[in-house]
């Protein structure tokens, strides 16, 4: 069976789980107690918290940061320098101003679903899903739930159209029906969601 492949200058916690061929670049950090699939990709200088569920082929890119208790599904692409973040309301410090620990705030972390892609820069704010197959347009920040197949641009985040599984912007076929112009595949619309139609 293949195995991980670890470079010399990662740093891998002992208690991570990594699957088969699955590779972590340099500098990257994956703390105690992560599980990444089989077949990902961890890029140089990425961070994956303590606990972190990774499903098979995804990839982080460079320097992407994905704090725990985040869970990306299989497929999932996470571009060079986004963050997905775990704490609503940042301090340093308590209102007495005592350092805060891990056990003075609660984590809440983002889901990432299946196939679905964040560009370079994105942030997405803690608590949020993205859906299967979206796609999120670099520098963008994520501060509500994106449905699935949604293509989101901006700052916040909103909704421009949809994608497709080949990752093109949908094209309108008919009202409440939309093609991909790469594979042809046919998706409906119905009450601000998207289905693909199958058979």
């Amino acid at each position: 069976m293949d195995t991980a492949h670890v470079v010399q200058t990662a740093d891998v916690d002992p208690s991570a789980v990594l699957g088969p061929g699955t590779t972590v670049w340099h500098l990257a950090q994956i703390r105690e107690d992560a599980r990444l699939g089989s077949g990902c990709i961890v890029g140089r200088g990425a961070y994956v918290g303590p606990g972190v569920l990774i499903g098979d082929n995804v990839k982080l890119q460079n320097y992407a940061l994905v704090y725990e208790p985040a869970r990306l599904e299989d497929g999932v692409f996470i571009g060079p320098a986004a963050v997905l973040t775990n704490d609503l309301y940042p301090r340093s410090v308590d209102p007495a101003g005592k350092l805060k620990r891990t056990e003075d705030w609660d984590a809440s972390g983002v889901v990432v679903r299946e196939g679905a892609s964040l560009g370079a820069r994105v942030v997405v704010v803690p608590g949020r899903v993205v859906g299967c197959w979206t796609m999120v347009a670099a520098g963008a920040v994520v501060t509500r739930d994106v449905p699935d197949f949604a293509l989101v641009v901006g700052v916040p985040a909103r909704q421009v159209g949809w994608v497709g599984r080949a990752g093109e912007k949908l094209l309108a076929e008919r009202q409440g029906c939309w093609r991909c112009p790469r594979t042809g595949e046919l998706y409906d619309e119905h009450d601000g969601r998207l289905t693909r139609r199958t058979g």
